[in-house]
C-alpha cells in the first residue's frame, strides 16, 4: 500500500545496493543511523590519495619517457594499486644531470596526468642533509663538529669532525662526511642545493601533484651507534675514506655560534663548564647538561626541522620523513636532543618500520610508532607517515614477507594513527595480485580512519628532561648499560609502561615536559593537550618533572585526574581506571586496539598480530548497533550480539576488523 514502511529485509537490501553492505537476511539497520555514504564509497574504491606510495629512487627512463617503451610508464605503479610515488632525481650525477632531470620531469608529469600523488625524497641515499656531498663541497666548514673528551691529554677537550664512529660512516648506503644540522648556514646550503632545485623545475606542481618532501634519518652525529656488519660494510660505497687513526672518544655536538647562543640564553659562559658535559654528578654538573641539551634541541628544531617545515609552508607542500632509532630512548639525547620535539616540527611526522613481523609492535615497535603519532597529536595534526619494508626479513634470510604479514603490519600501524604508507617493499618480490591486495587493504583502512581522530585518553610522560641531566657520552657504542643507574631506571620504567599499555589495548600519547607544562586543566578533572582531552598521566619511575609541569600535574590530580607513578603495584592497581570504554575479553597481548572517533561515532580497529586465532568479545560500552568491516575482503556486515550484550570477536591469525557504531 502507498506510504507503508518497507519490510526490514527490504531496508537491508537497500543498504546493500547503496553501500555494498553484506549482511544477514532479516537484520535491520534503520535509515536514520546510516553513516554518510561517502564512508563506503571510499571503502569500495579507495582513492589514490589513500593508497600507499612506492619509494622510487631512480625513475626508469624506459617507464617515464613516452618515447622509451611507448606507454605511460608511471601507470605501472598505479596498476599495482599504488596511489603514487616518493621519488627524486636519479642518484647518478646527483642534481647535475640534465637527462636525469628530464626523466624525472616526464615521470612527474605522467603522475599529474594519472592523478597520482608525488612526494620528493630530499637526499642521495641517506642520512638526509648532505645533498649527496654538495653541501660540504660548497664549504668544508659546514661539516658536523663534535666536542670530544680525552682525559689522557693535558687539554682533554677538543673539537673535531663528527665522522668516524658515527652513523655517517656506518650506514647501509655510503660512508660520507656529513654537514652540521645545528649550523644554520649549512642547512641553508642544503635547501638551496636540493629543495630549491626541485622548486625551480616543478614550481607549478608544488602543492598539487607534489604534496610533500621526505627527509630520511637526519641527526646530530655526535654519538657512536655501533658498526654495521662487516659483510655489509664491504658493499657500502666509501665516498670519504675513514681514518683508522681517529680513536673513538666521548663527544657532544658543537657549532660555530654555540657558546654565544648559550651565553645569550643562560647569561653564563659554557666554555669553562664544558667538562660537566662529560663527567660529574653534582647538582651543578647536571644543571649544565640539562641547559646544554635543551639548547641543542631547540637549535636543531629551529635550524633543520623548522627550516624544512618553513620551506614547505612557503611552497605549499608538507614536510615529512622520519628520524633515526626512534625506539631507543637513551639515543634521543645525542641524536636529536629531544626526538619528540623534532617530529612535532614535521607536518606529517613519520616512523621507519624495518620489520614486517607484526608481533614487533608488542616489543619495541610500539615505541617507533608512538613517537610520530604522539608528535602529530601534540601539534594538533592528524597525518602520520611510515616508511615500511621487510628489510629485517630479507637480511635475516626469511624474506620477503608474505601478504598476511604485510597487512597485519599495516594494520597495527593504522591502529596507532598512521595514515601515509611509503613502501620499500620490492614490487618484484611478490605477485601483482598480492601487491594490489595489499594496496587495496591500506586504502580501505584509510577510507574509514584517515578522516577520524585518534581517541587516546592516557598520557605517558616522555622523560627527556631527566635524561638530559643523566646522559654521559661514551667512546664505545652507546648502550643503556653505559649510563647511570637512574638513567637506566627511567628508561626501563618508561619502556615497561608503554609495553604494558600496548599489551592491554590502552591507546596512549607521549608527552614531554614542555607540552605538559602548557596543558590546560579542565573543570571536570580532564587535562587538555591541544584539541584532545586526557584522563590519566603515567610517570616513569625516577622521573622528576620541572617546576613548570609539576604545577599542572598537581592541579590535575587534585581535580580528580589519574596520576600514576611506576612504583610497586601502583600501575597494576590503576589499570582498570586507564582502560578505554571498550575492551576485549579474554585478554590477549597479541591484539592491538586502535580507538578513533569520526562524525561523533566511535570506531575501533582490532588487529591480531599473533600466529594463533583469537576468539572472544568486545565488552564495555557496546550499546547500539555496530558494523564490522573486513579490510581484506571489503565485506561489511552488522555485528551480532550475545545475550550479555557483548560483541563477538573472532580474528584469525594476522587479521583485523573495523567496528563502527551506527
Amino acid at each position: 500500500m502507498p506510504g507503508r514502511a518497507p519490510a526490514p529485509s527490504k531496508i537491508v537490501l537497500a543498504l546493500c545496493v547503496t553501500w555494498g553492505v553484506s549482511t544477514a537476511p532479516g537484520a535491520e539497520t534503520p535509515a536514520r543511523q546510516r553513516p554518510p555514504a561517502t564512508w563506503f564509497a571510499a571503502w569500495r574504491q579507495p582513492p589514490l590519495a589513500d593508497r600507499p606510495l612506492q619509494i622510487v629512487h631512480g625513475i626508469d627512463p624506459r617507464r617515464a619517457m613516452p618515447e622509451g617503451i611507448g606507454q605511460d610508464g608511471m601507470r605501472y605503479y598505479r596498476d599495482r594499486g599504488l596511489g603514487g610515488v616518493v621519488c627524486n632525481v636519479a642518484f647518478s650525477g646527483y642534481m647535475g644531470s640534465s637527462q636525469n632531470w628530464k626523466t624525472l620531469e616526464a615521470g612527474i608529469k605522467q603522475c599529474e596526468k594519472l592523478g597520482m600523488v608525488v612526494w620528493l625524497y630530499d637526499e642521495q641515499g641517506y642520512p638526509s642533509g648532505a645533498a649527496g656531498g654538495l653541501v660540504l663541497q660548497q664549504n668544508r666548514d659546514f661539516e658536523a663538529t663534535a666536542l670530544t673528551f680525552d682525559p689522557s691529554r693535558d687539554d682533554p677537550l677538543r673539537l673535531r669532525p663528527a665522522y668516524e664512529h658515527t652513523h655517517a660512516a656506518n650506514n647501509y648506503y655510503a660512508a660520507r662526511r656529513y654537514p652540521n644540522l645545528i649550523d644554520d648556514r649549512a642547512v641553508r646550503c642544503f635547501l638551496a642545493k636540493t629543495h630549491d632545485a626541485y622548486r625551480q623545475r616543478f614550481q607549478k606542481m608544488l602543492g598539487g601533484t607534489i604534496q610533500a618532501t621526505f627527509t630520511d634519518e637526519p641527526s646530530l652525529m655526535a654519538v657512536n651507534i655501533g658498526q654495521i656488519p662487516e659483510a655489509v660494510r664491504k658493499t657500502v660505497t666509501v665516498v670519504d675514506p675513514i681514518d683508522p687513526s681517529v680513536r673513538p672518544l666521548p663527544c657532544v655536538p658543537w657549532c660555530y655560534d654555540l657558546p654565544q647562543r648559550y651565553r645569550q640564553r643562560y647569561n653564563e659562559d659554557l666554555l669553562p663548564r664544558r667538562r660537566s658535559l662529560f663527567v660529574g654528578n653534582t647538582t651543578e654538573d647536571r644543571r649544565i647538561r640539562q641547559q646544554y641539551w635543551a639548547l641543542i634541541a631547540d637549535l636543531l628544531a629551529e635550524r633543520y626541522f623548522g627550516a624544512l617545515q618553513r620551506w614547505g609552508a612557503e611552497h605549499g607542500v608538507a614536510s615529512s620523513g622520519h628520524s633515526l632509532w626512534e625506539e631507543m630512548l637513551i639515543h634521543h639525547v645525542p641524536l636529536e636532543g629531544n626526538g619528540l620535539k623534532m617530529l612535532a616540527k614535521m607536518d606529517i611526522p613519520g616512523l621507519d618500520v624495518l620489520s614486517s613481523d607484526p608481533e614487533a609492535v608488542i616489543h619495541t615497535g610500539w615505541m617507533t610508532a608512538a613517537m610520530p603519532a604522539s608528535a602529530a597529536r601534540l601539534a594538533g595534526r592528524r597525518r602520520v607517515m611510515t616508511e615500511v619494508s621487510d628489510f629485517s626479513q630479507k637480511m635475516g634470510g626469511s624474506g620477503p614477507a608474505d601478504l598476511d604479514a604485510m597487512r597485519a603490519t599495516a594494520a597495527w600501524q593504522a591502529a596507532w594513527g598512521v595514515t601515509d604508507f611509503t613502501l620499500y617493499y620490492g614490487i618484484g618480490d611478490r605477485s601483482l595480485d598480492d601487491y594490489r591486495a595489499y594496496c587495496n587493504y591500506v586504502g580501505r583502512l584509510n577510507a574509514i580512519l584517515k578522516p577520524a581522530q585518534p581517541a587516546a585518553e592516557v598520557l605517558l610522560y616522555y622523560p627527556i628532561y631527566d635524561l638530559w641531566a643523566e646522559y654521559l657520552p661514551v667512546a664505545e657504542k652507546l648502550v643503556l648499560e653505559s649510563q647511570s643507574p637512574r638513567a637506566q631506571q627511567i628508561v626501563r620504567s618508561f619502556m615497561r609502561l608503554g609495553q604494558m599499555l600496548q599489551r592491554n589495548q590502552i591507546p596512549f600519547t607521549l608527552i614531554d615536559h614542555e607540552h605538559l607544562a602548557a596543558a590546560k586543566n579542565l573543570p571536570d578533572g580532564g587535562l587538555q593537550v591541544g584539541p584532545q582531552r586526557y584522563k590519566a598521566v603515567l610517570l616513569p619511575d625516577g622521573a622528576q618533572l620541572p617546576t613548570s609541569a609539576v604545577g599542572v600535574v598537581d592541579v590535575f590530580r587534585e581535580s580528580g585526574g589519574v596520576v600514576v607513578e611506576d612504583r610497586a603495584d601502583a600501575v597494576k592497581a590503576a589499570l582498570a581506571k586507564l582502560r578505554p570504554p571498550r575492551q576485549i575479553d579474554p585478554a590477549s597481548d597479541r591484539i592491538v586496539l586502535g580507538r578513533f572517533v569520526r562524525d561523533s561515532r566511535p570506531v575501533l580497529l582490532l588487529v591480531n598480530v599473533g600466529r594463533e586465532p583469537y576468539e572472544g568479545h568486545v565488552v564495555g560500552d557496546t550499546a547500539g548497533d555496530w558494523l564490522a568491516l573486513d579490510p581484506v575482503s571489503g565485506e561489511i556486515r552488522p555485528c551480532e550480539r550475545d545475550p550479555a550484550g557483548r560483541l563477538p570477536l573472532v580474528l584469525p591469525p594476522r587479521r583485523s576488523v573495523l567496528l563502527v557504531r551506527l
